[in-house]
């Protein structure tokens, strides 16, 4: 009997002990534009003709290669200082096609880690959004590309459709809503236009599952401030967020911090957002968001020249310059 109360006990120990290594563990989300991730395959029907070897890139091989490798090192990286895991998804955008996914996922620094969600959708130069997952981390269950609705038949500044994931991330239920929405060539109301889409799309989500637990992140082209994630309901504090809306951490970072994604004319934009419901913030159970941050290693950053202090682009004009990116990743860090 004694023997069987001290197993009783030694059993009871462990299980609390790992009760407790569980409810103190991390995980992170993050987002990345990885700026014209393009093979150098003319893909019919799209406008690619720039990222082929004869385009005005000289976009070739080598050239191909060295990106993907840039690429794998920043998404491998992420989040890495503080969850060893690193992210249980990335979201992504401006990548041509599958085979491109393929390809960056073949890399050593990723090789065996993530796996893809991608849909070709109709954008006229090729890139597509697309989330990139950890299996051991995130379930995936379901996935569909909602195509946006033209803005009164604005047909020059099309939404690149809106990429919706589903599935389970350490015993809950999570959906992701991945965007990239139209450039700053086209005007307010036309991320506004976008804004109102997605936002019908993550009310009829809950609706459907009042515990599922929302994100939405994307290159949204407009800053936490804007007319087009007030629409969203995307709130600067948390004891803002009620019913559908979101919390936004990034309007403090930016609007008290001055910091950002990307630098245009001196100034600092943060496009690059990952929102959460308000599912995320709640204190007793589960996953709780737990900060956030502007992935911003130095090398990054262009050192020198007109541009020193911005992002380091893969071009800067039509010279090559090896770089990354003209935006920065994000992350968000959640913990149980």
């Amino acid at each position: 009997m004694r023997r069987l109360f001290l197993l009783l006990a030694l059993s009871l120990g462990a299980a609390l002990a790992q009760a407790r290594n569980e409810g103190g563990r991390e995980y992170c989300v993050a987002f990345y534009n990885l700026e014209n991730l393009f093979d150098t395959v003319h893909d019919v029907g799209k406008n690619d003709l720039e990222f082929l070897p004869t385009g005005s890139y000289r976009w070739t091989a080598q050239k191909y290669e060295a990106k993907l490798r840039n690429m794998a090192k920043v998404l491998s990286s992420l989040g890495r200082e503080r969850v060893e895991q690193g992210p249980a998804f990335i979201g992504v955008a401006e990548v041509e096609n599958a085979r491109v996914l393929t390809d960056l996922l073949a890399q050593p620094a990723l090789r065996g880690q993530y796996e893809s969600v991608h849909y070709e959708g109709p954008d006229k130069r090729g890139i597509d959004c697309a989330l990139l997952f950890d299996p051991k981390q995130f379930e995936v269950e379901t996935s569909q590309l909602v195509l946006s609705r033209p803005y009164e038949g604005d047909t020059l500044h099309p939404t690149r459709g809106f990429l919706i994931v589903t599935g389970r991330m350490a015993g809950r239920r999570v959906a992701v809503v991945v965007n990239h929405w139209p450039s700053r060539g086209a005007g307010s109301p036309v991320r506004v236009h976008a804004a109102r889409q997605v936002r019908a799309l993550t009310d009829s989500l809950m609706r459907a599952d009042r515990r599922l637990r929302l994100v939405v992140m994307g290159d949204l082209n407009d800053d936490p401030m804007d007319e087009s994630l007030q629409v969203l309901g995307a709130c600067k504090y948390e004891e803002e967020v009620c019913g559908g809306k979101f919390y936004n951490p990034w309007w403090a970072v930016l609007e008290d911090e001055g910091r950002g994604t990307l630098l245009y004319r001196g100034k600092w934009n943060l496009f690059d957002q990952i929102v959460l419901s308000k599912g995320w913030l709640r204190k007793r159970r589960g996953l709780r968001y737990a900060g956030c941050q502007i992935f911003a290693p130095d090398y990054l950053f262009q050192h020198e020249g007109k541009y020193a202090g911005s992002p380091l682009r893969t071009h800067g004009g039509r010279t090559w310059l090896n770089g990354y990116s003209d935006h920065l990743p994000t992350v968000v860090y959640l913990k149980r």
